[in-house]
């Protein structure tokens, strides 16, 4: 077993015995042999661990933790074992939090280089577990041949952990997710394998109405044939689809859906409007959290009620007609099509007339949008983890908004982001963390950015 003290770059295979100092951003813990970097998942502050490299580079290696030798001093006992989406469990929420916090610090200063901003304190969550309104499931089997349904094992594509509890979502989503494999493994059927590409069962997706109670099921499968309609009634879901996908990989989107049995979209319920969504749709995953994200987003808009207000990537509307009351114009632009059409039905629904939403690349439509519309006052941003091309950021910058709300599911790429505006001529006056995911490293955050001249 090689240890701390060893001189030579480790190879994958290799057994290390680590002190785990810090957290890296995306959870892993960060341990040293000589200088030489090892993340390791699965360990945390102050622990020894065993761990077995699975990469090696030139700068760092990845490990993962096989043994825990010695305790570090804030690790706890799991409240659910075992469970891959979960893998801070094992940290006191209240140092989750300090963590995350220190990250979105880090993150700004030493990526983007940034300075002088108001990073204010991060909003806990309201509830720490079953706080998922929409869970991916995947399909396997296990040791002994059973057909299963969990989530993948962590660094592993060919296992699958089963949940019998999931934690993470409610007991009417586990109860649901029971039923379809119980009713799965009566009729024989088989788990896609995606190295031999055989087998049916791909992946069961679950939704649930926090506010209302209802539950959205979509199974994904391989082209086949199975008694859908009987398997609709099993599950007992207000809405139940079927897509079948021929995708060599593993995702829930693509293929063809149909709807089997109930109603076409789930409805929720955030911050006093009503909001359709469609099963492909995006929706925050955690909705009593994501009124607080949207809550600190109005706050930061600062809007009087005459402003025009860009909404960017806008999904089904969630942001800008939470916003949309606030202002005199709200242009929302989203380049899916099923969700720009939820959008417009929400906007409906919460009788918001002076919205607009429209389908398109939001690099390409930008220049289009302020021909049309005219420049706005307020942009909100809520880009996916990528964060925001140099050419969407230069789109920006020609928009040239008064005040930007970026929302974030990822400060690594809003500092870069934030620093490119910064050199444009804004100025990134606060952040604020909310901690949506608890249990989990992911961190959102919302900053506020204004234009030196405003």
């Amino acid at each position: 077993m090689a240890t701390a003290g060893a001189s030579i770059r480790p190879r994958p295979g290799d057994v290390l015995q680590l002190r785990v100092g810090d957290l890296a951003f995306g959870g892993a813990g960060v341990a040293r042999l000589d200088g030489y970097v090892v993340f390791v998942d699965g360990g945390m502050p102050g622990d020894v661990v065993r761990a077995e490299v699975t990469k090696s580079k030139r700068a760092y290696a990845q490990a993962r933790a096989v043994e825990v030798l010695e305790e570090g001093p804030d690790r706890i006992a799991p409240a659910a074992p075992g469970h891959p989406g979960a893998p801070w469990q094992v940290l006191p929420y209240e140092r989750q939090l300090e963590v995350k916090h220190g990250q979105v610090a880090d993150a700004l200063r030493r990526i983007g280089g940034l300075e002088g901003f108001e990073l204010e304190p991060i909003v806990p969550a309201s509830q720490t577990w079953r706080y998922r309104n929409k869970v991916e499931y995947s399909f396997g089997h296990d040791d002994a041949g059973e057909l299963v349904c969990g989530f993948h094992a962590p660094g592993r594509f060919d296992r699958i952990e089963p949940m019998r509890d999931d934690h993470l979502a409610s007991e009417a989503v586990n109860a649901l997710r029971e039923r379809v494999v119980a009713w799965c493994r009566s009729e024989g059927l088989l788990a896609y394998d995606r190295r031999a590409h055989e087998g049916l069962l791909r992946n069961l997706v679950v939704r649930e109405s926090r506010r209302g109670g209802a539950l959205q099921a979509r199974l994904v499968t391989s082209s086949g044939d199975l008694r859908i309609d009987e398997l609709a009634a099993v599950a007992q879901a207000g809405g139940f689809f079927w897509t079948r996908s021929d995708s060599m990989g593993e995702t829930t989107a693509g293929g063809e859906t149909e709807l089997v049995s109930g109603d076409p979209y789930l409805e929720e319920e955030l911050g006093g409007l009503r909001f359709r969504i469609s099963p492909g749709a995006f929706f925050q995953t955690n909705t009593e959290m994501a009124e607080r994200l949207y809550d600190v987003a109005a706050q930061y808009a600062g809007l009087a009620g005459w402003e025009r207000v860009y909404d960017l990537y806008c999904g089904i509307g969630t942001v800008g007609l939470t916003l949309g009351a606030r202002a005199a114009e709200l242009w929302g632009v989203e380049i899916a099509e099923e969700a720009v059409a939820d959008a417009i039905e929400n906007a409906r629904l919460n009788e918001v007339e002076h919205a607009r939403f429209f389908a398109g690349d939001v690099r390409l439509a930008l220049p289009e949008l302020v021909a049309k519309a005219g420049r706005p006052d307020v942009l909100v941003v809520d880009p996916p983890r990528a964060g925001l091309s140099q050419k969407v950021v230069r789109r920006v910058i020609e928009t040239a908004p008064r005040r930007i709300v970026y929302v974030s599911c990822n400060p690594t790429t809003l500092a870069p982001n934030a620093a490119q505006l910064r050199d444009a001529g804004w100025t990134l006056r606060r952040v604020r963390p909310v901690d949506m995911f608890p249990q989990t490293p992911h961190i959102e955050c919302v900053a506020l950015l204004e234009r030196a001249d405003a």
